[in-house]
């Protein structure tokens, strides 16, 4: 069994963490293979969407530790540097939108992984742990990053060093994701969103990516800067023309991502 499964259909991507006797925690196979997956969907124009989904009871228990623990394994330096970074860095680069599709528990990697996505949808029965600290670890796969600038210092603060349980309900009211959805009603919910994007303007949803990448480290002169250079880039796709034509002819736009 594959522990990366990749299923395209209608401009879509759904990448399926596959391992769920262990909750979908990754070993380096999986890291690896999940590396090959994200750069599929970068290099394939006909991928509008992608969707990170994990696959039975569990969206990621993070790292696997019976890899940790074995003699023979990999240090975990090397899972850090060659496993997780490269998943983050992947994620934020990718030229479309990525949904982490959350339906069930996600703990430690496998949360901060979930944070990294552009948008994070979760059933109302799944939850988000930073387990690090219960094993006496850091936060790594850049929660130490972005769970700051969702939730706030104070209370990113205590979620890393208590490793409380948050629920998707109380993760949506707090910031650290989009929406939470009824379990009945989460895989449609997930489609719909998914086709949604895959229908718009990729292009300028790529560069609206970027222009928040960089707002992370950027100041506003420079920020501004930026903006007007990607403004000027999107005004230049088929997708701006479309649009701007189609407001005027009063129909909805047909975009190619392009």
């Amino acid at each position: 069994m594959n522990s990366i499964h990749l299923e395209t259909k209608e401009g879509i991507a759904f990448i399926h963490l596959n391992r769920p006797s262990v909750f979908n925690s990754f070993n380096q196979e999986m890291a690896f293979s999940m590396h090959e997956a994200l750069d599929s969907c970068q290099e394939d124009k006909s991928i509008r969407t992608v969707v990170i989904k994990g696959t039975g009871r569990a969206f990621c228990a993070g790292q696997d530790l019976q890899e940790v623990t074995d003699p023979a394994g990999p240090l975990l330096t090397t899972i850090v540097r060659d496993h997780y970074n490269p998943i983050i860095e992947r994620i934020r680069n990718l030229n479309k939108p990525v949904i982490a599709a959350v339906n069930g528990v996600a703990a430690g990697a496998g949360a901060n992984i979930a944070l990294a996505c552009d948008i994070t949808l979760a059933c109302e029965s799944s939850s988000f742990i930073q387990a690090f600290s219960k094993i006496g670890l850091i936060p790594d796969s850049a929660g130490t990053f972005f769970l700051p600038r969702l939730i706030g210092f104070q209370r990113a603060s205590a979620l890393m060093m208590l490793g409380d349980k948050v629920s998707a309900k109380e993760a949506e009211t707090m910031g650290m994701i989009y929406k939470t959805v009824k379990d009945e009603e989460f895989e449609e919910a997930v489609d719909q969103l998914a086709k949604k994007l895959a229908n718009m303007p990729t292009k300028g949803l790529a560069f609206t990516k970027q222009a928040l990448n960089r707002s992370m480290q950027n100041n506003l002169s420079s920020q501004l800067a930026l903006e007007e250079q990607l403004q000027t880039k999107a005004s230049m796709t088929y997708d701006y023309k479309e649009g701007v034509a189609a407001f005027l002819e009063k129909r909805k736009p047909e975009f190619k991502g392009e």
